[in-house]
């Protein structure tokens, strides 16, 4: 009995250092949500800018394209520049048809298709990377000046719901509820 509940506390917290590690991986997505997705779209309705506005970005993920890339490349760009359709003077240029692409910092970010064309046709998308979130202990006061996260121009974003919680960790958590709890009933029935 004695070694029980040493036990059972080892255990659960090994499975929440698990849970919290599994939440901070990056996640690799893959642009628009299948391969091909990366082309001139089908419909004004069916743009890559709508997939963006349904997902949330955060520091650390990395996006992947999957394009022909005898044919079409991908550009990162400014503001200006994705507006205009401007080819001539990427911030950064690849083209190798397997583009992984790390997000780095929060805020907007920009990408339009290298071929002659495209990006009028709305081969493009604008996604906006959430702000790291600065948790304040329970018992300490930030009495200083808030904090602010940088909040992007553009209209679609400004009104964006909260991230949804890492895929694996809800399932984690409660699994791992659930094994702490199964657990400590064992324990509590032995007892």
């Amino acid at each position: 009995m004695g070694i029980i509940v040493p036990v059972l506390t080892l255990v659960y917290l090994l499975l929440t250092t698990t849970v919290s590690h599994a939440a901070s991986k990056p996640r690799m997505i893959l642009v628009g949500g299948y391969v091909g997705s990366w082309k001139v779209p089908d419909s004004p309705s069916n743009t890559l800018n709508h997939w963006a506005e349904a997902n949330r970005f955060k520091v650390g993920d990395v996006l992947v394209w999957a394009y022909d890339a005898k044919v079409d490349s991908v550009l990162q760009v400014t503001k200006e520049d994705y507006d205009s359709c401007d080819t001539s003077k990427p911030l950064k240029q690849f083209n190798d048809g397997d583009t992984k692409f790390k997000l780095d910092n929060s805020g907007p970010y920009f990408f339009i298709s290298g071929a002659p064309g495209s990006c009028t046709k709305g081969e493009k998308i604008h996604l906006v990377v959430l702000a790291e979130r600065n948790n304040v202990g329970a018992g300490s006061r930030d009495v200083g000046s808030p904090k602010v996260s940088p909040v992007s121009s553009t209209p679609a974003f400004t009104h964006a719901p909260a991230p949804a919680p890492a895929p694996n960790a809800a399932v984690g958590l409660n699994v791992g509820s659930g094994l702490f709890l199964t657990a400590v009933a064992i324990g509590l029935a032995m007892a």
